[in-house]
Parts: structure tokens; C-alpha cells; sequence
């Protein structure tokens, strides 16, 4: 139980320390150095289980995932411990927003705010799908986008940066 507790403590830290930054720049225009409405790159698929994802301009890696089968655009991000999903992607990823309990507290750039645990199904970029991905759901007014974090990308046989191209291996 206090292991728990101490791995939600530290989740909190990070997303309160990571989310903020990554998703100002997200929401400037392009013409302001942000990422904007820029469509997200199309991953690479270079071999079976393996896909590479392009840099933006602002170098963030972002591409177009599947969560529970429905497409999201989506930003990498190491320094979250979960993955991170706001109140309108988990509806629209079939999750039951009545039956989640925001029990866990974070801080944002927009102040306190509770997030509730969830396990999404699957996760799938290109030809890289993991099953069975640990993730938090935020409010939509503390989180306007989607990260895709560690609870992802420790379930790969290896993710690495190459230059401008992240490549994901399962």
C-alpha cells in the first residue's frame, strides 16, 4: 500500500511538472513556435513491430495512436509516468466517466486537480501495440491533449531517439 501511495505521489509529481510545459507550446499557433493544428506526422513502419515516429517543428514526437481502437492524436512524452487522457478522449474511447473515482490529486498549470486510474485495453501506434496500459484520466480543463508516457513505453522491447526520429520497438 505504501509503495502505491509513493508511485501515485511521484505520477503526480511528474505530470505536474511535465504537462503543463508540453501542452503551452501545443496550444500556441505554429506561427508563434507552438505545435497548433499541425496534423501529426505518419508514423514510419519499418519492419513488423517496429515504427518510427518524426519530430514536429517544435521537436516533440506525435503521431496518431489508437487507444481501445479509436484514433488519437497524441504527444510522447518520457517525462510522464502514465499514459494521459483528459474526460473527452476517454468517453470517446469507451470509458465510463460515471464509474471513475478522481481520487488521485495533481497539480497543473491550471492549479489542483484529481485524476482517476484507468487500464486501457490496448495502444497502438503503426505495428506497435501493447495490451493492457496503465493511464490516468484528467479533467478536460486540467489536460487539453493526450500524452503517451512511460506505462507505454516500458512495455516495448526498446524505444530509442535517433536525430529527429523517435523509433518504437515491441
Amino acid at each position: 500500500m505504501l509503495m502505491r501511495a509513493i508511485g501515485l505521489v511521484f505520477v503526480a509529481a511528474v505530470l505536474a511538472t511535465q504537462v503543463p510545459g508540453a501542452f503551452e507550446a501545443w496550444q500556441k499557433p505554429v506561427s508563434q513556435g507552438g505545435i497548433g493544428e499541425t496534423p501529426a506526422p505518419t508514423p514510419v513502419a519499418v519492419a513488423p513491430g517496429t515504427t518510427i515516429l518524426e519530430a514536429d517543428a517544435a521537436g516533440h514526437y506525435r503521431g496518431t495512436f489508437k487507444l481501445n481502437g479509436k484514433a488519437t492524436e497524441a504527444m510522447v512524452d518520457t517525462g510522464a509516468s502514465l499514459v494521459a487522457i483528459n474526460e473527452t478522449t476517454a468517453r470517446r474511447i469507451g470509458v465510463s466517466i460515471a464509474s471513475l473515482d478522481f481520487k488521485y490529486p495533481i497539480s497543473t498549470a491550471n492549479g489542483e486537480t484529481r485524476a482517476a486510474h484507468i487500464r486501457l485495453q490496448r495502444v497502438e501506434i503503426g505495428s506497435v501495440r501493447v495490451d493492457d496500459v496503465d493511464a490516468f484520466v484528467l479533467r478536460d480543463k486540467a489536460l487539453s491533449g493526450t500524452l503517451i508516457g512511460v506505462s507505454f513505453l516500458k512495455r516495448l522491447g526498446s524505444y530509442s531517439a535517433e536525430g529527429d526520429r523517435l523509433r518504437l520497438e515491441r
